[in-house]
């Protein structure tokens, strides 16, 4: 099991940037994939990004593509995501999440730790 820990939400105007991080601890980070998902207010849990333990898979949701870009630095046991061009409708709480030798799939069952959430607002 994988402590995980996001920072970086605020409150932002549209078009701005912010970049999530999220730290993780407890368990060995080159195991997990690493992935963020968000849920908006009213809304279920969705799929945002994943990437794999090397960088090397990488996958986005359709709606954050050449908008948002997630990376990791395996020697802080850290993933991020840079938001450019943010729109109001990313508002949402945004959640990191771990998957034990995942692929950096989208399905939300498959990752087993999940971090509190960050509240990112973004006001048109």
């Amino acid at each position: 099991q994988v402590r995980l820990v996001e920072t970086g939400g605020g409150l932002v105007q549209a078009g701005g940037s912010l970049r999530l991080s999220c730290a993780a601890s407890g368990g060995t980070f080159t195991r997990y994939t690493m992935a963020w998902f968000r849920r908006a207010p009213g809304k279920e849990q969705e799929f945002v990004a994943a990437i794999n333990w090397s960088g090397a898979n990488i996958n986005y949701a359709d709606s954050v593509k050449s908008r948002f870009t997630i990376s990791r630095d395996n020697a802080k046991t850290t993933v991020y995501l840079q938001m450019n061009r943010l729109k109001p409708e990313d508002t949402a709480v945004y959640y990191c999440a771990a998957d034990l030798w995942g692929s950096a799939t989208p399905e939300l069952k498959q990752y087993e730790d999940w971090g509190q959430g960050t509240q990112v607002t973004v006001s048109s």
